[in-house]
């Protein structure tokens, strides 16, 4: 651990083993356990900044991929770096845009030396090797970064795992050997798709390279809960106690409490904002479809336990109204409320784990929230 960036684990749940810490980092502490919204292009869709603030957002995320081909990490860069150039002065991790070269771009070839691919955007062509990916994050400027990786897809074989695995792990040591900035953390990430051995060997591989942090990536791709649970179980004896863990691409309320039972410190995911932009919003009485018919002469709030803007203002009827013609003020306020709720998930699970009653949290949560 590096002296800019250091992890003190306050307490550890004494029943399931789930912690509660704080991540020092050169733009403030961060509470953990603790859920990042995603900011891909600089900014959190549908959110102002201070109200990412009035809902407890401590760190945001930003995405390397998007932001290379669109404005250039160069112009960031010489706009003072990410936090300068989009006014945030609170932590902010970036993507290696490893997982987006794989999921968006339709041509890509996969190297030794790095990636090939084309742009979604314009079809130009660019390669994303480990060195790359480090300048361009480094031109970012963001707090925590992370090594460029190959997320293998949910049914890859073995072999084709394994592959994926080899490439993850050289890609590491050519990333730590690229890095040059002691303000940024570099995690490295944990692969080997569905297979508890290929899991198990590159926890090895990573582990003596994860000084500030490390992150588990290539689940919640596909697979059922219960395999990425089984998988976080296995991982979670192995796993480094003196960093913050990250579990990359996860935000659903159930896998968040799950998460956090299972050791890790650290969450992100789109869904908060991208199910707001549909109408649907988290509440304390489970999902609701806020387009839906029920909702067209409902005067009440949102959610009765629920202090955001959103809440206190707007009522149902009124949110569906917004929804069905289309005004862009519903995505925003659904948004606020839904990155709301899920702070208030993880301080809530915060307090309990300090009180060693994460479990009984857990089943009051699950009691009221309902299916998920």
């Amino acid at each position: 651990m590096s002296k800019i960036f250091s992890y003190e684990l306050q307490h550890i749940d004494k029943y399931t083993g789930a912690r509660a810490g704080v991540f020092h980092t050169p733009h403030g502490d961060i509470l953990t356990p603790v859920y990042m919204p995603v900011g891909t292009q600089a900014t959190v869709k549908g959110v102002y900044p201070r109200d990412l603030k009035d809902a407890g957002s401590q760190i945001i995320l930003a995405n390397t991929y998007h932001l290379y081909l669109r404005p250039g990490d160069e112009l960031v860069k010489k706009a003072g770096g990410l936090h300068e150039f989009m006014n945030w002065d609170r932590p902010i991790l970036t993507d290696s845009g490893g997982f987006q070269v794989f999921s968006l771009t339709k041509l890509n070839k996969i190297r030794e030396e790095g990636v090939y691919f084309n742009s979604h955007i314009d079809g130009s062509k660019h390669l994303f090797t480990p060195e790359k990916v480090i300048s361009i994050e480094e031109n970012l400027g963001a707090d925590i970064i992370m090594q460029l990786d190959q997320c293998s897809e949910y049914g890859y074989t073995h072999a084709q795992a394994e592959r994926a695995l080899d490439l993850t792990s050289n890609w590491l040591y050519r990333c730590l050997d690229a890095k040059t900035r002691d303000d940024q953390a570099l995690f490295p990430i944990i692969q080997g798709n569905m297979y508890d051995d290929l899991r198990l060997e590159s926890l090895k591989r990573a582990k003596p390279y994860a000084t500030d942090g490390i992150a588990v990536g290539g689940l919640s791709v596909g697979e059922p809960k219960q395999r990425m649970y089984e998988i976080l179980d296995l991982l979670k004896p192995e796993l480094p106690d003196e960093v913050p863990r990250y579990l990359m691409g996860v935000g659903s309320p159930d896998c968040l409490i799950e998460g956090v039972k299972r050791g890790i410190d650290m969450f992100d995911c789109v869904l908060a904002t991208r199910i707001a932009r549909n109408g649907t919003a988290f509440t304390s009485e489970g999902k609701k479809v806020v387009r839906n018919a029920v909702y067209a002469e409902d005067f009440n709030s949102l959610d009765s336990d629920c202090g955001c803007y959103c809440c206190k203002n707007y009522t149902k009827a009124y949110l569906r109204h917004l929804i069905n013609v289309n005004e862009m003020l519903a995505s925003m306020l659904l948004s606020q409320h839904n990155i709301t709720f899920l702070h208030k998930l993880m301080s809530g699970m915060r307090e309990a784990i300090f009180a060693d009653s994460l479990n009984d949290f857990a089943k009051e949560f699950y009691d009221k929230y309902g299916d998920m």
